[in-house]
């Protein structure tokens, strides 16, 4: 029934994935993008705050210096001094902004890979349609997802009530404290609410990547019919392959039926690999008209006997043969002796001299 209504009841397969993965299609969650990115600030603006701070001091006081200030300002006095700041609050904010461009990178990279496409750059004239728009805001999915947002905004502020309840006392003998005892604990402060918050983020990202990747499933859900048209399609290409193998199959069984009968002998391991030899007076050295391992050596070996071809087994002449020589070409010279061996044997049986 379900496959008469053109229900959605089927996993999503490998193919389906991958070409949504090329359109840019991905389970991306941003609120753990965001809550990654928060966390990566934090810890920078701790670690490069009093660097940063020396920086700039050092800059405002060159500019609150008498040498400075001395003098009515003139254009050409306040061109250098505004380009040195820039420069100054340039290399200050650099490496803080470089590091965040990083993490924001590493992020995704976590939650989708390495990937890119460029259809998702694509402009989707369809996204211009203002009556599809309006449903888009006023659908199920983002009604669910605000909801969601004010419960996450609930959840913080009651987390971050939590713990300045807990810390009112500290809080209530701040005004009794001396300037850097009360900046000192204000930190503190600040660095547990910071910790608390940024733990909640986190926790809540990845919750939201798991339903994001839950929910990116469930809309490439398909059809039976889909996946039978699928199915028939990836069999398509299958039989096509099946094919092309059995011809070569046959292309290759013609030439061992023409080329084996014409061998002076068959070297074999005894079952495993199976080279066909021919030599005569206008070759330069023995030549392979056919090698062939496991179904192909027993057809060698089957040919060889109906055509009275001797075979001969010497297991390790066999591999090394099967290994290193390609049929039609001449055996490598370090096999020259092993084969002159086997052939002079051949041909005592035959009783003819080997010349």
């Amino acid at each position: 029934m379900a496959e008469d209504l053109g229900e959605r009841t089927e996993d999503p397969t490998p193919r389906r994935l991958s070409e949504a993965r090329d359109k840019g299609q991905v389970a991306k969650s941003t609120d753990l993008t965001s809550a990654v990115l928060l966390t990566g600030a934090v810890v920078l603006v701790v670690a490069l705050l009093p660097w940063m701070v020396r920086s700039m001091g050092l800059l405002l006081r060159y500019h609150l210096d008498e040498r400075t200030l001395g003098g009515l300002p003139t254009l050409g006095r306040i061109t250098p001094d505004l380009t040195l700041t820039a420069l100054e609050a340039a290399r200050v904010l650099a490496p803080a902004m470089a590091l965040m461009a990083l993490v924001a990178f590493l992020a995704n990279v976590a939650q989708i890979g390495l990937h890119l496409s460029s259809r998702a750059l694509e402009p989707k004239w369809s996204n211009l349609n203002l009556i599809k728009g309006l449903g888009k805001i006023f659908s199920k999915r983002t009604l669910v997802k605000g909801g969601l947002d004010i419960g996450k905004f609930l959840l913080i502020g009651a987390v971050a009530a939590l713990v300045i309840v807990g810390d009112l006392p500290l809080i209530a003998a701040l005004p009794h404290l001396h300037l850097e005892g009360a900046f000192a604990i204000a930190g503190e402060l600040v660095r547990e609410l910071a910790i608390w918050i940024l733990l909640v983020l986190i926790a809540l990202g990845l919750l939201d990547f798991l339903y994001q990747r839950w929910q990116h499933r469930q809309d490439l859900r398909m059809t039976k019919h889909e996946v039978k048209d699928e199915f028939r399609s990836t069999e398509g290409d299958t039989e096509t392959k099946a094919r092309r193998i059995r011809m070569a199959r046959q292309i290759a069984m013609q030439r061992l039926q023409q080329d084996v009968p014409k061998a002076d002998v068959v070297v074999t391991n005894p079952t495993h690999y199976a080279v066909a030899l021919r030599y005569d007076q206008t070759m330069r050295a023995p030549k392979v008209v056919a090698k062939g391992a496991d179904y192909l050596a027993l057809k060698i070996r089957y040919l060889a006997v109906a055509h009275g071809v001797p075979i001969v087994e010497r297991p390790p002449l066999a591999r090394a043969l099967y290994n290193e020589a390609r049929v039609g070409r001449e055996i490598n010279p370090a096999h020259y002796e092993a084969v002159a061996e086997v052939l002079a044997y051949v041909y005592r049986l035959e009783g003819r001299l080997a010349s």
